[in-house]
């Protein structure tokens, strides 16, 4: 089980517009900054999409937080 304070943390490092969303945009914009340049827009939404378990396209920290404890 992952460390919630240290998962909120990272959640909030991501969401850089701190609506308390992410999206596929600001996901793809984390990867590129931790150098993983290859990520296409398309790749972001379909990861963001296999964790979105309500349909609204972005990613809540619930769903980050169920996601990093499967």
């Amino acid at each position: 089980m992952a460390d919630i304070e240290e998962a909120r943390k990272q959640f909030e490092r991501i969401d850089t517009d701190g609506d308390g969303a992410i999206t596929a945009a600001e996901f793809k914009a984390a990867l590129a900054q931790g150098g993983d340049w290859n990520v296409t827009e398309s790749v972001a939404e379909a990861v963001i999409r296999s964790q979105d378990l309500n349909g609204d396209k972005v990613l809540s920290f619930d769903e980050f937080w169920t996601h990093l404890n499967k």
